[in-house]
């Protein structure tokens, strides 16, 4: 079966914004193999020892987004967008869930089999990440939105500037900066004045 061309799905989601029910029943179908090649984009970028499948990431994220009362999608790249975000807050649950002292906290794990390498806990980098990002999108939400879609959805410059409405260099200096601040963030390193 082939994938549904990218305007059945913009029309999809604009009745389910207009609120017509059998148009969330068309949506997942159409839609839900990008969902899933966005969920294994972001899985990939995440640290071995991660239990969570594709394919349960797509149903969560999908559950989330559209379950909302009003989602309010303005184009195919909004849901893609908030299906990105529901993705990344999905995976730093989790991550934080491993993490809790419930689950071995700060614990290694060792191989039963003897091997003398420790495992190191899979949500550390998610965690930091999203440590970051809530940093930048409290001193410039624009531009922690930018790295979202540019990261985790997989927006292109001139993709994420029609997202947010502003003009393609704005984006490319959003992007410059947020990179900058997050590197910074993540290697301890103290940004530059």
């Amino acid at each position: 079966m082939a994938d549904p061309p990218r305007g059945r799905a913009t029309e999809i989601l604009k009745a389910v914004g207009e609120g017509d029910p059998r148009a969330a029943e068309q949506l997942l179908p159409c839609v839900y193999a990008e969902l899933r090649t966005l969920a294994r984009a972001l899985m990939a970028k995440t640290p071995p020892g991660n239990t969570l499948q594709p394919t349960a990431l797509v149903h969560q994220a999908y559950l989330r987004v559209v379950g909302d009362q009003d989602p309010g999608w303005n184009s195919r790249g909004h849901f893609f967008a908030a299906a990105a975000q529901a993705m990344r807050r999905i995976l730093v649950e989790q991550a934080r869930r491993k993490a809790a002292v419930k689950h071995g906290g700060g614990q290694r794990r060792t191989d039963i089999d003897g091997a003398e390498v420790a495992i190191e806990s899979p949500g550390e980098d998610i965690l930091a990440v999203d440590e970051a990002l809530e940093l930048l999108a409290q001193l410039d939400a624009r531009k922690a939105r930018v790295v979202e879609l540019r990261y985790f959805v997989g927006l292109d410059i001139a993709e994420t500037a029609q997202v947010l409405g502003v003009s393609a260099p704005t984006v490319e200096r959003d992007w410059r900066f947020a990179r900058a601040f997050l590197y910074d963030q993540l290697t301890g390193r103290e940004p530059e004045a």
